[in-house]
Order: structure tokens, then C-alpha cells, then sequence
């Protein structure tokens, strides 16, 4: 599968104005803390590839989240960015039942941690899309607009994300590629 993902700075009082507008569906909000890792053979900075480990809790209806009892754990891999005009890439996926087993498996096969960005997501279903307002710890707010497909499907679910992007009164041509990641540890620098 491949994850298509236009992402952009944008006030989220406004985007959720369209959003409710237009009826979105709201699907949840979640706090997520990704934590990741270098490999041992290569740098994923340089060959721009991505493994992590997130942490997600539920929000409740009062907006904190909720106890570690409801985190769920997944373990993901990003392959290298395949177009210059969205943040599209290959990506696999897969729940852990214990994040501490995972992670000890990863410092024993020499992988390390490089650091861990947390944000708090709102989500909601729209033509097709989910659409995520957001706020990110150390850089603001934001909203991505993603849809995972097959590979044959990149393009029209590309076009498809611009679409959605427009109808939110977002202009496509301030398209973040950077990770969350990339964008913290250019600011770090």
C-alpha cells in the first residue's frame, strides 16, 4: 500500500468552519507520540526512508487523553518519497501488543531512537479522504489530507487530495514534504 499525503500549515479554526460545512464526518481525535529510530546499516535521513514506533491514546469527550490502558501501539516503515508534489510513499504498517518488547528488540538489533514527535490529532472522513487537523509539539498546527492505495491508484488519489485541499480553501502549492521530523530537527539545528 502506499500512503498519499498532502500536508500544509494551516489555522485550524478555519479549516474546521469547512469542514463542518461541507459535513465532514468527525472520526476521533487521538494523542500520538511517534518515537523514531535510525537503522543500523544506513542512515534514513539520507536514503529518506522512515521507521517508527507510535503511541496513540483516545481523547475523551473533555479533550484529555485517556489512560495508558486505551494506548494502542504500532510499528510502521516509510519507503522513499515517490513524487516531487506530495509527501506519497510506501508504507507498512503493523499493530505491537507491547511496546516495550518492540522497542527492546529494536536497541538489540541496533537500531536508535532519533527523537519523538507528539501531537494531538483531530480527524474526520471527507470524500474519500481523512482529513487530520494537527497540533504538533514545538511547530504548530497543521492539516494532511491522506488516503492509502495501491500503486496504480497514486495518481488519481493525488489529484484527488489537491481536490480536497481546495474545497478546504487551502492552496496546495504550500505542500509541506518535510516529516514532522524533519521540520523538528531542521528547527533543533
Amino acid at each position: 500500500m502506499y500512503e498519499v499525503e498532502i500536508k500544509v500549515r494551516a489555522d485550524h479554526d478555519s479549516v474546521r468552519g469547512a469542514l463542518e460545512k461541507r459535513e465532514a464526518a468527525v472520526l476521533n481525535t487521538v494523542t500520538q507520540a511517534d518515537t523514531y529510530y535510525d537503522a543500523p546499516m544506513r542512515e534514513f535521513a539520507e536514503t529518506d526512508e522512515a521507521l517508527r514506533v507510535r503511541r496513540e491514546r483516545a481523547d475523551s469527550e473533555d479533550g484529555r487523553s485517556r489512560s495508558r490502558d486505551a494506548e494502542t501501539v504500532k510499528l510502521t516503515y516509510k519507503g522513499p518519497l515517490v513524487d516531487e508534489s506530495s509527501k506519497t510513499r510506501e508504507e507498512h504498517e503493523t499493530a505491537v501488543e507491547d511496546a516495550s518488547a518492540i522497542e527492546a528488540t529494536l536497541d538489540a538489533l541496533g537500531f536508535e531512537p532519533v527523537a519523538t514527535v507528539e501531537k494531538r490529532r483531530e480527524r474526520f472522513a471527507f470524500d474519500g479522504y481523512t482529513v487530520s487537523l494537527d497540533v504538533v509539539t514545538d511547530l504548530g498546527e497543521f492539516v494532511e489530507i491522506e488516503k492509502e492505495v495501491e500503486e496504480a491508484e497514486i495518481d488519481e488519489a493525488r489529484e484527488g487530495a489537491v481536490a480536497v485541499l481546495e474545497s478546504l480553501d487551502l492552496d496546495p502549492e504550500e505542500g509541506i514534504r518535510t516529516s514532522y521530523l524533519g521540520l523538528l530537527l531542521a528547527d533543533a539545528q
